[in-house]
């Protein structure tokens, strides 16, 4: 067994108080307490659900643990093998003391401490491994090859727009869609300040300038006022971000757009399959960009594309893609063009994954769905937004930690990860970051707020319901124990 983790701050002493048991209870998150006696051999175990139990039978904060702990609790040895732990632990059981030869608590077995939750990981068993092996054994293992060709299509009949451009991650998407439709220097787009940073750096690299807005409080993507506002004479296009699965409305930024002869290209790395008002994301604009990264929904491991509605401007993105070189002459190059090309490996990866989007896509909505319901009426947890109209795919399921909770958001994760399950901060704000600060105007709360409190959860579709099931039922417990800590305290 891992003796580096030692179980000393799970132990306490028979005698201490329930009070002063809160507060390491509270403080490591794990849940559960290992009690012994004065020569230190084991004698029963402490949860916050036995606290409860007992103050609900009348005894008080300052009687000892002795009075709430469990006698009837399993046990192994130090030396107990990983079958007989897994034997022990069950759903019933959480965890087990691992006991030295005098019976004294050494360490401890857990289901934390045999499975971690990943925030993402790829959902990679259908046809990927035999169309990887087809590449491998034909040699077509760079930028030509029939999967490209394949994969674009099967993108560009999925969202039914007539032109897709695999390229190699999103943000050469961002670039390439911007500089094919002819945004460059003294141009201004603009972007939420609640982003990626892709987002605002390719607009850098494509030599224009880009205007910082603030998110809608409730979807948390544009908010189509802030947009009209920062609209000048030298905005060209607007990019809407589809943040953490949740579209943008897009119609009113379609009329505006269209009013003030703007360009709308649309960033959907996060948003594969959403819909915004019956459409799906991706179709609404000049052109659409997505990310095929390993957390993604959709994934190649590394790639990117881009959906037109217009063939001109995508006869030269695909012409800037490989290198500005002419379809007629091969060599010669009719403008500065760039390597933006996928490659057929990457894009055999992507048609196996677009062979069953259907079921991913319904996985994530029902991963979300029970992530709701499995933290409804938590204190201090907000769950991610979900505007009537929209249809958003859970990229990731992404709460916030308000002051209700009694802890901060940091302070949830650290709980959360010794629990074995991994989370993510949200974006920080952009115009707070060195290479965008000059460009910032005006204020920014609701990003900032987000920014603070937002708090990403497990959200791969290779997680499985009772995966989901322990994951929110550690988290409220973490609030449990906060709040009655607190209470005990006497604190408000």
């Amino acid at each position: 067994m891992d003796l580096t983790n030692p179980a000393t701050a799970l132990v306490v002493g028979e005698s201490l108080s329930i009070r002063e048991a809160l507060a390491p209870l509270d403080s490591h998150g794990l849940g559960f307490l290992m009690v012994v006696a004065s020569a230190g051999e084991l004698v029963g175990v402490l949860t916050d659900g036995d606290i409860r139990r007992a103050l609900l039978r009348g005894i008080t904060p300052d009687d000892p643990v002795s009075s709430a702990m469990r006698k009837d609790f399993v046990s192994l040895p130090l030396t107990a093998s990983p079958s007989d732990i897994n034997r022990a632990l069950s759903e019933r059981i959480a965890f087990v003391p691992l006991l030295d030869a005098a019976g004294r608590p050494a360490d401890y077995a857990g289901h934390t401490r045999h499975r971690r939750f990943p925030v993402a990981e790829p959902l990679l068993d259908g046809n990927e491994a035999e169309y990887l092996l087809e590449c491998v054994r034909t040699g077509w293992i760079s930028s030509q090859g029939p999967f490209v060709a394949t994969f674009e299509r099967l993108v560009a009949d999925y969202h039914d727009m007539p032109f897709a451009l695999a390229v190699t991650n999103g943000t050469a998407a961002l670039h390439l869609a911007l500089v094919s439709l002819g945004i460059g220097p003294d141009d201004e787009v603009i972007v939420p300040d609640f982003t990626f940073a892709a987002t605002a750096t390719a607009v850098l690299h494509a030599g224009a300038t880009p205007v910082f807005v603030d998110v809608d409080p409730v979807t948390w993507t544009l908010d189509v006022e802030a947009v009209e506002r920062a609209t000048t004479e030298r905005t060209r296009a607007i990019i809407p971000v589809h943040i953490y699965g949740h579209p943008c409305d897009m119609p009113p930024l379609v009329d505006l757009a269209r009013e003030r002869d703007l360009l709308l290209i649309e960033d959907v790395a996060e948003a594969f399959g959403a819909r915004a008002r019956g459409g799906l994301v991706g179709t609404f604009g000049d052109a659409a960009c997505f990310s095929f990264y390993g957390n993604k929904t959709i994934t190649t491991g590394e790639g990117g594309m881009i959906l037109f509605s217009d063939e001109a401007s995508y006869n030269r993105a695909a012409m800037l893609r490989d290198h500005g070189m002419s379809r007629e002459r091969r060599y010669w190059h009719l403008e500065a063009g760039f390597n933006y090309r996928l490659t057929n490996v990457q894009a055999a990866i992507g048609t196996a994954q677009m062979e069953r989007v259907a079921p991913i896509l319904e996985r994530k909505r029902t991963l979300a769905e029970r992530y709701t319901s499995g933290l409804d009426g938590t204190p201090g947890i907000v769950r991610p937004p979900r505007a009537a109209w929209a249809e958003p795919v859970c990229w990731l399921y992404t709460v916030r930690v308000d002051e209700d909770l009694g802890m901060t958001r940091d302070e949830l994760a650290e709980r959360l990860l010794v629990s074995g399950i991994e989370t993510r901060p949200v974006f920080p704000p952009l115009h707070e970051m060195p290479p965008f600060k000059r460009f910032a105007r005006g204020s920014f709360p609701v990003t900032e707020l987000l920014a603070s409190t937002g708090l990403t959860l497990p959200s791969g579709v290779t997680l499985r319901d009772d995966d989901v099931d322990a994951i929110t039922t550690t988290l409220r417990g973490i609030v449990d124990v906060r709040r009655m800590h607190v209470a005990v305290r006497g604190e408000t």
